[in-house]
């Protein structure tokens, strides 16, 4: 008996639906954005008392924005591609006229958005039904993201930095929510929550209006429940923006394109080195038989090396350390006990670290890329777990890895903080549970601005397997 086969949670029918399937119902008249809309506020009403997601819920701006959606396809009119969909914000993105707390109201006390982010711009242009803030872990510079449950397991965490957001989504209290990943933060919870979580490539979508944690580090983008709802919602949020001085002008392609045409030939490599070296058996067992369901759906694995990754954990921490650092360094010195303890801490780690040190982080992190390029150079992905253990209990400072208690930060975003130090497009995608009915997560790291290839893949795989159809035990 094995975890991937056996020990699992059944399936049942979904109560709502994905984003996919409610465009489709608004188009054949079986659903109304004002009936989705009043169902997911419902569900916030009944379910996320038990889960603390949100930390303020859009209801009155949610309802009126569903009926203008509602109004338009009345009409014939199409808004957007996202047009009467719900969509949950993580508390980092900025909304005109509403706080933007990044999960530290003494910090952020007083706080008052002057202009939507360029994220919610593009999110209310394509139709969006905005349905409120989630709660992220103090200044995304974690991943606990308390006081916020995992669905699956409520003594357990969601992970972080976009716990909130994860846990709307996995218990459906919303169809799709925006995330941020520095080390790893949307992809270790949607990985712990059951989810799909996309960190598309550095600069692929605009950072303007996003409460910073690390300026080279940060990346924007969504959580969901399928690979296709993750294709989506990037196609909705994509693209070059002038006024964030990290994104990049390149052509944004057509994601739902080719999602569907398989991946007959595609060449997904599986590192011999690090990703694999620390897992629990279980982890391994599930990305392993993965990896079998992409081979019989045409792919070729290929064993190779990752030079350099291994570097990865002293590079970001010394990088999102100082670039903190450097973001809160005026508040730090008038007002350090405005702080959490923890976060307080880390940023005053990071004010210790030279200006050599970073310097020289910045160099090795040259590294790790170049590494990540000479192994791309001979496949089209990589496949690695998305974490190396299942999700840790909620208030616990340290998790067991490796036989020993080691704190939890480090462990959840060891496997993921690689694709951030290069800049490379990843999706986390569910592959199976434990024995206690905990999710587990395949990653799938791809070449620069071939967020095409990732979600093909995963798209793939979905087909073949039923994982991101099971629902946590709320009702």
């Amino acid at each position: 008996m094995t975890a991937v086969e056996d020990i699992r949670p059944q399936a049942s029918a979904v109560t709502l639906p994905t984003v996919t399937e409610a465009l489709a119902a608004f188009e054949a008249g079986t659903l109304s954005p004002v009936e989705l809309t009043e169902q997911v506020l419902t569900r916030i009403d009944r379910i996320d008392p038990l889960l603390e997601s949100y930390v303020d819920v859009f209801s009155d701006a949610a309802r009126a924005k569903a009926r203008i959606v509602e109004d338009a396809i009345r009409r014939g009119d199409c808004i957007g591609p996202l047009q009467g969909i719900p969509v949950a914000l993580k508390d980092l993105y900025d909304v005109a006229g509403l706080p933007t707390l990044a999960g530290s109201p003494v910090v952020r006390a007083g706080h008052c958005a002057e202009a939507d982010s360029a994220v919610v711009r593009k999110l209310r242009a394509a139709g969006a039904v905005l349905t409120g803030k989630t709660v992220t872990h103090e200044f995304a510079f974690g991943v606990v993201s308390a006081p916020t449950r995992n669905p699956w397991d409520r003594d357990t965490i969601p992970g972080g930095s976009s716990g909130g957001s994860a846990a709307a989504v996995s218990a459906q209290l919303c169809l799709a929510a925006m995330g941020s990943d520095t080390g790893g933060s949307i992809r270790i919870p949607a990985g712990l929550c059951g989810l799909v979580g996309l960190k598309p490539t550095y600069g692929r979508v605009s950072k303007r209006g996003v409460a910073e944690l690390s300026w080279t580090l940060d990346h924007t983008g969504p959580l969901t429940r399928t690979v296709a709802d993750a294709a989506v919602l990037l196609q909705a949020i994509a693209g070059y923006d002038p006024g964030d001085p990290s994104s990049v002008d390149e052509a944004v392609p057509d994601y739902l394109a080719g999602l569907h045409a398989g991946i007959e030939g595609l060449r997904v490599g599986v590192p011999s080195n690090f990703f694999f070296d620390q897992v629990d058996t279980e982890v391994g067992d599930a990305v392993h038989a993965a990896l079998a369901v992409l081979v019989d759906a045409g792919a070729t694995l290929v064993e190779l090396a990752v030079p350099h990754v291994e570097l990865t954990a002293e590079v970001v921490t010394t990088i999102v350390g100082v670039e903190a650092a450097a973001i809160h360094q005026e508040h730090m010195r008038t007002s350090p006990e405005a702080y959490s303890a923890d976060t307080r801490r880390r940023l005053l780690a990071g004010e210790l670290i030279s200006g050599t040190t970073y310097v020289n982080a910045q160099r090795v992190r040259r590294l790790v890329a170049a590494g990540f390029r000479a192994a791309l150079s001979d496949v089209d992905v990589l496949a690695t777990p998305t974490l190396p253990v299942t999700a840790p209990a909620f208030g616990a400072d340290t998790t067991p890895f490796g036989g020993a208690e080691v704190p939890v930060m480090p462990v959840l975003s060891r496997l993921t903080a690689p694709a951030n130090a290069a800049g490379l497009p990843a999706l986390a995608l569910p592959c199976g549970f434990s024995g206690r009915g905990l999710p587990l997560s395949l990653q799938l790291i791809g070449r620069p601005f071939d967020e095409p290839t990732l979600l093909a893949a995963g798209q793939a795989y979905q087909r073949r397997t039923d994982w991101h159809t099971r629902q946590p035990p709320l009702g």
